[in-house]
């Protein structure tokens, strides 16, 4: 069992993490402009599913494969940020919708809050940089002495992952006001996709120059 020590230790630095801005940080901040509050948190909630997923390969040793396999580590940073790419230029080239028609914008955003959610899945799970963060981060907070080690890790990661979807949806609330501005900025709402385009394709450039 961990002790409240150790937990409290862990949640310190998983905290002092999250408030490094990342690739996840941007996603939620620019899915959350572009689709207001719940796209942002559906996005959040799609990160934090695919970092349970992580937690789940991690605890039973396949992100092994990533630590050791050069070739497993390039494939799978390669599909994230292919991945990313494609997300990045379907909303560079997707068209503007007509200035002045800020009714139609606010009533129908470019991404439904159930299309952000899974595509945030494996935006997140497709990033090596995270199964290799879960192998080397959590086992420093298991104690052999305190029970069984994959009960410790599943634990850890679940507590991770709570603080991953309350992080990401407070973010996805602070920011609530930059969707309702860019509602009311005309010329914004013509380059908006542009814009998020450039982001994740910038995501995606960052992820394929990953090292291991």
């Amino acid at each position: 069992m961990i002790d409240s020590a150790t937990l409290a230790a862990f949640m310190a630095v998983v905290l002092g993490l999250f408030l490094v801005p990342g690739p996840a940080v941007l996603l939620v901040l620019t899915r959350t402009a572009q689709g207001g509050r719940g796209v942002g948190i559906a996005t959040g909630a799609g990160i934090a599913m695919g970092d349970l997923v992580h937690t789940l390969l991690a605890a039973v040793g396949l992100s092994a494969l990533l630590m050791t396999s050069a070739l497993a580590f390039g494939i799978v940073k390669l599909c994230g940020a292919g991945y990313l790419l494609y997300l990045g230029a379907r909303a560079f080239l997707e068209k503007p919708a007509p200035a002045g028609d800020a009714a139609d914008a606010a009533a129908g955003p470019a991404v439904s809050a159930s299309r952000a959610f899974w595509q945030a899945i494996p935006a997140e799970l497709l990033n090596p940089k995270t199964a290799l963060f879960f192998l080397a981060f959590m086992p420093q907070f298991v104690h052999a002495e305190r029970g069984q080690a994959l009960g410790q890790f599943l634990a850890l990661g679940l507590v991770f992952v709570a603080m991953s979807l309350v992080y990401s949806s407070a973010l996805a609330i602070a920011a609530r006001r930059l969707g309702r501005a860019v509602g009311r900025l005309r010329w914004l709402q013509r380059w908006k996709g542009k814009l998020i385009g450039g982001i994740f394709m910038t995501l995606g450039v960052r992820v394929a120059f990953q090292q291991q």
